[in-house]
């Protein structure tokens, strides 16, 4: 079954948003407007006590319209919170939604080809999501304020014409007015999402490396680099914070010049006995209840192009193309080999080799950028500019997802080590029986790691693995891929973090264990424990297999003797 398409635009991603929740949301924002319109009638009905109850000494009519008004409070309390909670439900399960997207793009078996750095990913999978969901709660707010307006209109004209054409015709002024100043929000908000965006990626990726950092003494640079970036941050946010300065100041202050004049007028009308005491209290609490929804309508546009702008991060995220190109074949035959031919692209010039059943074949390259090229074609990262690579006779490209990750497995030399337990860093599933388990442990020197800690296989690994020495995350992902026992591994310098002697224990162990189980080992490697172990070694240098042997034949060749042992 081929991917869905996401939406291509922000616009697109919130129309989907609201559609797949519009049974919900239709209750909610009809309870909304409910709310909206009892708030708008409380101080009429309370005008309506004054006149009926109070002025005309009526006490029948008093109690009855406290009554009403109860149950108007009754109404509207429960209207707000039946609504809000139709609409946060709504909201929240977008945002889950979203994330979840956005994490299954990442996660998917065919990768996502996209240059953000992993905080960035983080912020658009949590803040941009959020801020898409709230498109719902401004979209109720949006309409219950205008129905409240038109409600105050409507009351308004029956009492005076002139007043109520003044905010027929002065509310929708004031808030095509203060649309002066929102692209301005919706420009400076939209630059500081993505500059908070760029800060945290970088700081997530400062903290994952660093011991490395530590190691080589960049500290300094790094906190030059993120000093720099968390400054731009910090200058866009203030920015966005003094352009809703100058948005809510022209909104209070127009707004409040509006409804100024709307009750000048009323107590005007008053005086000269054209309206009731009751009236007058009726319109100036409705002229002071006006100013939140014109205050709201005024910001919705703002915060719509905050949200708009988050859909689009997630759109354009979501658009990014898959990395691994897959057809619908499966490899033939019940032990399916690698055969590389003719292949070029980057700095690999013809490299041919195929693989034989059960053996292990060591590939030592001259120039690791080579190894790193070898290595993105055979996990599907890149395509080769010429020649092919097939797997069980079909190309590596026309295979389904399922047939090319269930026969072969490619462990580059860094791999990310996920948290958990060290029992869950190596067998995810908990599928292996007891006894492989251990094999796999000894063969990869995991044991050693195991039996340092109390927790044992328990023990904790942080994200990144960064518990953990470079060493023994090494020889956790050699303990994974092992675990896994695909009918092809192919590995990059498996052992290159590790010291000489468990060098050597590794290489046998790794032997072993693949012997045993039958399949077909490749490993990248320049390391002598290893290309002792090798069946077959091959010597790859300027893009091309020049050399082809045991490493006890090879090893009187000057030149791959250099490249071995240096």
């Amino acid at each position: 079954m081929p991917d869905a398409a996401p939406p291509s635009t922000g616009l697109r991603l919130i129309g989907r948003a609201l559609r797949r929740h519009r049974r919900r949301l239709t209750v909610g924002f009809a309870l909304i407007m409910v709310w909206q319109m009892c708030e708008t009638l409380v101080p009429v009905l309370i005008g309506v006590i004054i006149d009926r109850g109070i002025a005309q000494e009526d006490g029948s009519a008093f109690a009855l319209s406290l009554l009403g008004l109860a149950v108007l409070f009754a109404v509207l309390s429960n209207s707000y919170r039946f609504g809000g909670r139709f609409i946060v439900r709504s909201l929240e399960d977008e945002a889950h939604l979203l994330r979840t997207e956005v994490a299954g793009h990442v996660l998917h078996p065919r990768g996502a080809r996209t240059s953000m750095l992993p905080g960035e990913t983080l912020s658009v999978a949590t803040s941009d999501a959020e801020l898409v969901s709230q498109v719902m709660w401004q979209l109720a707010f949006a309409v219950a304020s205008m129905a409240s307006v038109l409600v105050v209109a409507v009351y308004v004209l029956q009492v005076d014409v002139q007043l109520g054409l003044m905010i027929l015709v002065g509310v929708p002024a004031v808030v095509v007015l203060i649309q002066v100043v929102t692209p301005l929000v919706a420009r400076r908000t939209h630059r500081q999402q993505q500059s908070t965006a760029s800060a945290s990626g970088l700081a997530g990726d400062l903290v994952q490396g660093l011991r490395p950092l530590k190691g080589i003494g960049g500290e300094d640079v790094a906190l030059t680099r993120y000093r720099a970036a968390s400054q731009t941050a910090r200058r866009d946010t203030i920015g966005v914070a003094r352009s809703w300065g100058y948005l809510l100041g022209m909104t209070t202050g127009l707004s409040g010049v509006l409804l100024a004049l709307v009750t000048l007028v009323a107590g005007s009308l008053a005086l000269d006995g054209e309206i009731s005491l009751g009236q007058l209290v009726a319109l100036v609490g409705l002229t002071q209840f006006l100013a939140e929804p014109i205050t709201g309508l005024g910001e919705i546009s703002a915060q719509f192009a905050a949200s708009r702008a988050s859909a689009a991060r997630i759109a354009a995220f979501l658009a990014t193309p898959r990395i691994v190109r897959v057809g619908d074949r499966v490899p033939y035959g019940e032990r399916p080999q690698l055969g590389i031919a003719n292949v070029s692209g980057g700095p690999l010039d013809g490299l041919s080799f195929t693989t034989r059943d059960g053996e292990m074949l060591a590939v030592t390259i001259d120039d690791p950028s080579t190894s790193d090229a070898l290595v993105r074609l055979l996990a599907g990262a890149d395509e080769a500019t010429t020649g092919t690579i097939t797997l069980g006779g079909v190309p590596l490209g026309e295979l389904t997802i399922d047939s090319r990750r269930k026969t072969l497995l490619v462990s580059p030399h860094h791999t990310e080590i996920f948290e958990g337990t060290l029992r869950s860093a190596i067998d995810p599933d908990g599928a292996l029986p007891v006894e492989e388990l251990d094999e796999v442990l000894a063969a990869s020197a995991v044991d050693d790691v195991v039996a340092l800690h109390p927790d044992g296989l328990d023990r904790a690994v942080r994200a990144g693995g960064s518990s953990l020495s470079g060493g023994q995350r090494q020889r956790v992902a050699l303990a994974r891929a092992l675990a896994a026992r695909p009918p092809v591994l192919v590995l990059q310098d498996p052992t290159s973090a590790v010291d000489g002697v468990t060098e050597h224990a590794i290489a046998a162990g790794l032997r072993s264990v693949r012997t045993r189980l039958g399949g077909t080992t490749v490993v990248l490697t320049s390391s002598p424990a290893m290309l002792q172990q090798a069946d077959r070694v091959l010597f790859v240098r300027d893009g091309r297999v020049v050399a082809e042997g045991p490493h006890s034949q090879l090893i009187g060749d000057p030149t791959y003797r250099e490249a071995v042992l240096r």
